[in-house]
């Protein structure tokens, strides 16, 4: 059944959809700055300087690295992965709420700033994409 859905022409047009918005400009420059928001996510406690806070490393590490992978996922097959392109919403949320939320002291004036504008710019982005995806063509 599943190589029957494959080929059926509803999901080949809505994929080939999906390519086309992928393939615009604005959308590409969105997604290549998901992937270094991502990136930057994942490497912060590091190059801000907050690594001995173990629990918000391991989250920012982990967050980021999902951003970065769902990034690189949509930038080659978007027609694919659009259906999961609303996480990318979800994990800025949880970053810009992370310092809080994690056990710990983890709230400090470092984490607090890193995580709200990158967990912005990460939310920001991905509903850009969203909005991408969802325009139709005339």
């Amino acid at each position: 059944m599943t190589r029957e859905m494959e080929r059926h022409p509803d999901i080949i047009g809505m994929r080939e959809k999906y390519d086309v918005a992928a393939a615009k400009p604005a959308f590409q420059v969105a997604d290549g700055l998901t992937m270094l928001a991502g990136l930057f996510l994942a490497l912060s406690p590091w190059i801000v300087g907050f690594s001995g806070i173990t629990s918000l490393t391991v989250n920012n590490l982990v967050t980021g690295l999902a951003v970065t992978l769902l990034a690189a996922g949509f930038s080659s097959a978007y027609g694919r992965t659009h259906g999961i392109a609303w996480i990318v919403p979800v994990i800025g949320v949880w970053t810009i709420l992370a310092p809080w939320l994690i056990r710990g002291d983890a709230d400090t004036p470092a984490t607090i700033t890193t995580n709200v504008i990158v967990g912005a710019i990460i939310l920001i982005l991905g509903l850009v994409a969203l909005g991408m995806s969802m325009t139709r063509r005339r």
